[in-house]
């Protein structure tokens, strides 16, 4: 999927009704932000093969026991996870996208688990592998982080989405550390989604398989259009749940909202999954405002 001048205008509506409705309510937003911090963690790290669950994962950042016996790294890696993306929901408007920017997140990622690592880019003979290829040599990587930076922030042929996605994508290309650079990555899309006015995200590991595909396809023919398409679907999601809550709409339980319309709950879950209805998952669950008035186009 390009970013079509459809989809653009429908974007750029859908931020614009939330920068307004925002005003005087970001109390609000820092709370759903804060409920959805878990499923954030947990997704971000699960697509990095964790074992831990979803309520493992709320558990541990509440400081409670869990049920079984767990890694000393993985306890880490979730509460490290959440601090990082506590940390860039209240500094993302003044954080700039630089290296120092990426090391000190790497930093505070990697304590405890790796402090040899931590907060600084690969070395000398520091090979990755991404898959069945080979990541940048690290000699270059210093000069190719430079180079995706400046291109991010004085590119005039990308719009500020597309600019977005590409880097995430160039990111991900040149795995500037040793280990991190997926939740990394996708902690720097955020930052720089909430600086252009967007709500964060959440790349969910159920649809990592999409995810990855787009990574193949920029990889294998330098094509950005997959890529941009995850990021959009994920945005408009959240887009849709924050505004509902900002406008106070009653939620309800999609499979709910199938049986109150008569409407098959198959088609909805295909409409909500393409984003085509206002609908919203929360811990996996999917919702809809009960106001919403399902028509031919949706």
């Amino acid at each position: 999927m390009k970013l079509t001048l459809f989809y653009q205008k429908r974007l750029t509506d859908l931020r614009d009704t939330f920068i307004s409705l925002r005003k005087g309510k970001d109390s609000l937003l820092v709370l759903l932000d804060e409920a959805e911090l878990s499923e954030c963690v947990y997704n971000s790290n699960a697509i990095e093969n964790s074992t831990l669950t979803l309520q493992e994962t709320e558990r541990i950042l509440l400081e409670m026991e869990l049920s079984r016996a767990i890694s000393l790294r993985e306890a880490f890696e979730a509460k490290n996870l959440a601090a990082v993306m506590k940390y860039i929901r209240d500094k993302s408007q003044e954080m700039m996208l630089t290296k120092e920017t990426m090391l000190l997140l790497h930093l505070m990622l990697m304590g405890n688990i790796n402090t040899k690592i931590a907060g600084r880019f690969r070395q000398k003979d520091e090979f990755v592998r991404i898959g069945t290829y080979i990541a940048a040599h690290p000699k270059y990587v210093n000069g190719m982080i430079e180079k995706a930076i400046d291109t991010c922030n004085n590119d005039l042929q990308m719009n500020n989405f597309e600019k977005i996605a590409w880097f995430h994508l160039e990111f991900e290309r040149i795995h500037p550390f040793i280990d991190g650079n997926g939740r990394i990555g996708r902690v720097l899309l955020n930052m720089q989604l909430v600086k252009a006015g967007f709500p964060p995200i959440i790349i969910r590991n159920k649809e990592k398989k999409y995810y990855y595909d787009a990574f193949r396809e920029y990889e294998d023919d330098n094509k950005k259009d997959l890529m941009q398409k995850v990021v959009y679907i994920a945005l408009i999601e959240s887009l849709h749940k924050r505004i509902a809550y900002l406008e106070g709409a009653e939620l309800v339980e999609l499979s709910q909202f199938a049986k109150i319309q008569s409407i098959s709950i198959h088609v909805l879950l295909n409409k909500a999954r393409r984003q085509t209805i206002p609908a919203f998952r929360e811990k996996g669950v999917w919702k809809i405002r009960n106001d919403f008035q399902v028509t031919s186009s949706s």
